[in-house]
């Protein structure tokens, strides 16, 4: 029997996955809630809408940095906004996810690569962040970024990006609940109602 989980789908350069990258460690021990951490590359997803995020409106700019800023106050997550954005070699820090996520130690490095992004001012993906965040979790960056630079992890990340795609996922963070997903680190609950009623219920 497959174990009842809910599938976290995250790009390395989306700022509110930062809100759930955070606080999903803490929800899985006090709900008993099971992740599982799934990195795709959402530009690729993006391109194919011709959708344009953030960068080029200022206005929604300056409400993004300000609603993470609220969120983060009320998760009690320090955050340092506004953080470098867009992000410019995000498909490197996905690759990276990828790698981890096969060897073990995924979940670690994204939240060492994000708390260094949201909190000290390094760009994800970029160095000293891609370099830290590996050495922060015990990982050799010389050992990683080459593997992350071979043709295996790139097959790995477009292979979870056309998974994604059939999902119908257009955003980072959503939830999945087999087929059922719900975008945007405020419809995780919603997740969770559905993993565990099968529809979404007031709290």
């Amino acid at each position: 029997m497959t174990e009842a989980r809910i599938d976290f789908w995250f790009t390395m350069g989306s700022t509110y996955s930062y809100l759930s990258v955070m606080r999903l460690a803490d929800i899985e021990r006090a709900r008993g809630i099971k992740f599982r951490w799934r990195p795709f590359h959402l530009l690729l997803i993006l391109q194919d809408m011709k959708h344009v995020p953030f960068a080029d409106k200022p206005t929604k700019s300056h409400y993004m940095w300000r609603d993470i800023e609220r969120r983060a106050a009320m998760y009690g997550l320090p955050v340092k906004v506004p953080a470098p954005y867009p992000v410019k070699q995000s498909v490197t820090a996905n690759l990276v996810a990828i790698v981890g996520m096969r060897e073990g130690w995924g979940v670690d490095f994204v939240r060492a690569a994000y708390r260094r992004w949201f909190q000290q001012g390094e760009e994800t993906g970029s160095e000293p962040n891609l370099s830290s965040s590996l050495r922060d979790i015990g990982q050799d960056p010389a050992r990683i970024l080459a593997l992350a630079s071979g043709e295996e992890a790139n097959k790995l990340l477009l292979s979870a990006t056309d998974a994604a795609r059939q999902l119908g996922i257009f955003g980072s963070p959503t939830f999945a609940v087999g087929k059922e997903i719900f975008w945007g680190d405020d419809r995780l609950d919603d997740a969770i109602s559905w993993l565990q009623h099968g529809s979404v219920r007031r709290q």
